[in-house]
């Protein structure tokens, strides 16, 4: 700018320099020198300050953010069930992604929750992103806002409606007919264990495991049997492991992490009975006499399923068991681990949201494979211990935490120190 005011005014500039001004102050000062040949070979010169104030303006995109309300494309998150671990798991997979990154604002809802972008293709890469971490399916529309006719322009607002399927871990599942043999004549009762880019399943009676993924899912579609909160806890009263089992023509892959038993529990409720249920379970290496154990009770149970409903009542267990009980309180206190969270609006939030979480939490512990997909950090505020408890209770190994970075603190020295290089 100063170049320019030189040439308009067709005089030289000899020097510039700033001149020391308060810090924080918005203003910027700077000492000028210019000559100018006047007539006879005659130089003038002559000294001066000329004074720039900042004025601080937000650009067009600024103002619609600050807006709040301002959007283009809605992506939409939903799942029909009452428990919400595959949505914390999704948050987890959002984070570790940076995926968040482009949106103007979440807002969490009772089932789901909305993600709100300024541009279409950040909320198309959004939706490719779910179709590959969740089992998921999608509806796209677009509403028109605004039009131009002269410039033939057209204002649209868009939305992506994404269904999650409605199954969660610890859930008990009844499949049809066809798609257990399709899976390899495994029994139509299973419990999942883990919900990834597909809903892997696991039959106690057998131990047989398969993957079943959304497009599967959506074209043979099943449901939970029972409620998260229709769990029930156990005492074990008597386990045996089952070392040689028949495996029918045509059987599928069988779990190594897993062990078969047959177990005999009661229900702590009914202590003061003789009333014990017999089973057989896929936790046969982690359950012995004594051990508590939550579980379904599907024979004193109000199944109301298409599937359930045709099958034989002999090939129905009476009760699935699902994991085995901690004491949580124990297991909260000791936990030196944490994770972080989407920054998302919340508005008619339940009660049971932190039970949930911490079921989440528990999951976490329990099973490597989906630990792997998450970060979790170092809470530096819980004293380091062993990595084992009196109770056995799984447990993160100092190992697999990250240590949680802060912008503000360097190792360069204190807060607001400025960086060496």
């Amino acid at each position: 700018m100063l170049l320019l005011v030189c040439v308009l005014l067709k005089v030289r500039l000899v020097d510039a320099a700033f001149v020391w001004t308060e810090p924080h102050s918005k203003r910027l000062k700077v000492k000028l020198t210019i000559q100018k040949e006047v007539m006879n070979g005659a130089i003038l010169q002559q000294v001066f300050v000329v004074d720039y104030v900042v004025q601080p303006q937000m650009c067009g995109d600024c103002h619609r953010v600050e807006a709040k309300d301002f959007w283009k494309t809605v992506v939409q998150v939903r799942q029909k069930t009452l428990h919400k671990k595959t949505f914390y798991y999704l948050e987890q997979l959002i984070l570790k992604y940076g995926m968040h990154q482009n949106t103007l604002r979440i807002k969490e809802i009772h089932d789901g929750l909305d993600f709100y972008y300024s541009s279409k293709q950040h909320a198309q890469k959004m939706v490719e992103f779910l179709q590959c971490t969740v089992p998921c399916r999608y509806k796209a529309s677009q509403r028109l806002i605004s039009q131009d006719i002269h410039s033939n322009t057209y204002n649209y607002k868009s939305t992506f409606s994404v269904e999650i399927v409605p199954i969660c871990k610890d859930n008990v599942v009844c499949l049809s007919p066809k798609l257990a043999q399709s899976l390899g004549n495994m029994n139509q009762i299973c419990v999942c264990i883990r919900v990834t880019s597909a809903i892997h399943l696991i039959d106690p009676n057998t131990l047989q495991v398969a993957d079943i993924d959304g497009s599967t899912f959506w074209s043979q579609p099943f449901n939970s049997l029972c409620h998260p909160k229709q769990l029930e806890e156990f005492i074990v009263m008597d386990c045996s492991i089952v070392r040689d089992l028949k495996r029918s023509a045509g059987a599928g892959m069988i779990s190594k992490k897993h062990t078969l038993g047959e177990v005999w529990v009661q229900k702590t409720s009914e202590m003061n009975t003789d009333k014990q249920y017999f089973c057989r379970t896929h936790l046969g290496h982690l359950l012995n006499p004594g051990d508590l154990v939550l579980g379904f009770d599907l024979a004193n149970c109000n199944l109301n399923d298409e599937h359930v409903n045709k099958m034989n009542s002999d090939r129905v267990p009476d009760v699935v068991l699902i994991k085995k009980s901690y004491d949580r309180t124990k297991r909260q206190r000791r936990r030196n681990w944490k994770l972080k969270e989407l920054p998302r609006e919340r508005e008619n939030m339940d009660t049971d949201d932190e039970r949930q979480y911490q079921d989440f939490l528990e999951d976490l512990e329990e099973d490597e494979a989906i630990r792997k997909n998450v970060n979790v950090y170092r809470d530096s505020t819980i004293p380091v211990e062993s990595d084992t408890d009196d109770e056995g209770a799984p447990r993160i190994s100092l190992a697999e935490m990250l240590e949680d970075l802060h912008i503000s603190q360097d190792a360069t020295g204190e807060e607001g120190d400025s960086m060496m290089t």
